[in-house]
């Protein structure tokens, strides 16, 4: 059975564990550990929400590396299984970090590319488990995505027509 949606930040020891069980696999594939890698993954273990690579660029904690090196490591990240691309909104390219056995659903809107967590259990994890005993693939996973419009976009479109 799946394990419940992490919505909620986790917590600094879940993150630190999370980080070095993402080193460890990174070593076991001869990549190089560097301050740069440590704490783009502590970024993304803490905040387990899709990020574009200007989102990164922005972060305090990452302030020290440039958006190449930023991309550079989330090719990396990516190329080792830990990190998943997503197309969530328009053209934008969204990564986040893989967590076993969590994942997030979500709902975006399409005026102004905001993006937040659905609150739900997911009605396709069955699904998925029916997928994998079937097919005899592992390691399946879905994205779910709903579209509209945010209330205050909404509201914004209102006050000017």
């Amino acid at each position: 059975m799946s394990e419940p949606h992490c919505h909620h930040a986790q917590s600094p020891r879940e993150v630190a564990s999370l980080v070095e069980t993402c080193i460890d696999q990174l070593r076991a594939r001869g990549l190089r550990r560097s301050r740069g890698l440590d704490a783009l993954l502590q970024h993304m273990a803490a905040h387990h929400h899709p990020a574009t690579l200007a989102d990164l660029a922005r972060v305090d904690s990452l302030a020290g590396l440039d958006q190449a090196t930023i991309y550079r490591l989330v090719m990396k990240l990516e190329s080792a299984g830990l990190v998943r691309r997503r197309g969530l909104h328009d053209r934008a390219t969204y990564f986040q970090l893989v967590v076993p056995g969590h994942h997030h659903d979500y709902l975006v809107c399409t005026v102004c590319g905001r993006i937040e967590d659905i609150e739900l259990s997911c009605p396709v994890e069955p699904l998925e488990r029916e997928v994998m005993a079937r097919s005899g693939y592992t390691h399946v996973y879905h994205e779910l995505g709903f579209f509209g419009i945010c209330p205050e976009c909404a509201r914004h479109a209102a006050s000017v027509s």
